[in-house]
């Protein structure tokens, strides 16, 4: 039972398969139908029969067939996460103002309140995120001396690259922000990040003393602020972005939306341990850790959010509802502004299952082998429903629409 760094997505599966029961055995925490289900889920991707499946046949010459798999869109499996990485940068790119510099800034929570948002990750990490928009607002209104509303795309990460509990955000934040009193986009070309790195912290600092009022809270918190007199650890990409990229949502999606590990990155599993690999921030080397499988799979699961949790949200400028609304002034603003940006952002189109095996593979799954042609939907069946559609249904009742002769299976 060795797994080499094959690229194989079902040691992944394997893994969970052997040992799930006696982790939940052991950690009464996920003894839940919702983690049961996440589970389940992603033991069952890609098989037809548990996940139901859509069947293409060769129509001309009737020789082909082609089975796809549903896909579980389970937060635990890695196969459906590239998909929902490539989907959500194809939609982000949609809702970038057209003309705004943005930039990727990442705050931390310090080592010392882990545990504290392990515990209380419902109620802390929703506050998290709106910290991280307040700190922001408030250090451009200061930067500029006026009150701007800038715009963000947040997303809460709680893993490291060795896959232990680290939560922290991303943002994709506007530089600089609207100003409704003078109807004027203010750009911040100069961020002073001694002065952000202190906004953070007082942010942060206060939000869990609201969120969490226990003296052990008070605590910490008087803790955090003499270990850190300068403030919390912040990251700002420097630059003008997203000229430097082709797209700025796909630059920051491998950071922000991939799951804890990547298959490639399990190098073995003997059937009590794994190895994997991952690239240290500390060392700037690639590091190897072997763990058991029971501190494997709680790396893992420990990262899925609470039921109904919403990881990425858009505020201000970006905010869902304000969008449409906002878009039409700042582009008056931005007009009113010159050399801010030169350049636009890139739309992502979404790609299609046919599209992503063709890139994959270089071969279209669709083209039937034998005659060449295109290949039609033929049946399509669910667990739950059961077939959905037959097209051998459709032409006994007489709905063929087509005047081109089909061949049977």
């Amino acid at each position: 039972m060795l797994a080499a760094p094959s690229g194989d997505w079902s040691v992944f599966q394997r893994i969970f398969a052997d040992h799930w029961e006696a982790f939940q055995h052991a950690h009464p925490r996920y003894q839940t139908p919702y983690y049961n289900g996440l589970v389940d889920k992603m033991l069952g991707c890609g098989n037809p029969e548990k996940m139901g499946s859509i069947e293409y046949r060769g129509w001309q010459c009737g020789q082909s067939k082609h089975l796809v798999s549903m896909s579980c869109k389970s937060s635990l499996c890695l196969r459906c996460a590239k998909v929902y990485v490539d989907n959500w940068v194809s939609q982000v790119s949609k809702v970038l103002h057209e003309g705004v510099i943005y930039r990727h800034i990442i705050l931390t929570v310090p080592a010392m309140f882990r545990t504290t948002f392990d515990q209380n990750a419902a109620g802390l990490l929703s506050a998290l995120m709106r910290c991280g928009v307040q700190c922001l607002d408030d250090f451009y209104s200061e930067v500029r001396g006026k009150a701007l509303k800038g715009g963000y795309i947040t997303v809460i990460h709680t893993h490291g690259r060795n896959g232990q509990y680290h939560p922290h955000l991303h943002l994709i934040a506007t530089s600089g922000g609207y100003d409704e009193v003078g109807e004027c986009w203010e750009h911040v070309q100069y961020l002073p990040y001694e002065l952000l790195r202190r906004k953070w912290q007082w942010h942060l600092l206060a939000t869990l003393r609201k969120t969490l009022k226990t003296d052990a809270m008070q605590r910490l918190v008087d803790v955090c602020f003499r270990k850190a007199p300068n403030g919390l650890v912040t990251n700002v990409q420097k630059g003008k972005v997203p000229s430097q990229y082709q797209s700025l949502a796909s630059y920051v999606a491998k950071y922000v939306v991939s799951p804890p590990i990547s298959v490639r990155r399990i190098d073995r599993y003997d059937g009590e341990r794994v190895t994997y690999h991952y690239r240290s921030h500390r060392t700037a080397r690639l590091e190897h850790e072997t763990v058991d499988v029971d501190t494997f799979i709680g790396r893992m699961v420990q990262h899925t959010m609470p039921k109904g949790f919403k990881r990425i949200r858009y505020y201000g400028v970006q905010a869902t509802k304000t969008f449409a609304k906002v878009k039409v002034a700042i582009q008056e603003a931005l007009a009113k502004v010159e050399g801010v940006v030169k350049g636009a952002v890139k739309i992502i189109a979404r790609l299609t299952y046919r599209q992503r095996y063709e890139q994959s593979t270089g071969r279209d799954p669709l083209i039937c082998p034998h005659c060449r042609c295109e290949m039609g939907v033929w049946r399509i069946w669910h667990p739950t429903y059961g077939v959905i559609y037959d097209e051998v249904q459709v032409i006994k009742r007489g709905m063929y629409a087509s005047t081109t002769q089909r061949s049977g299976p």
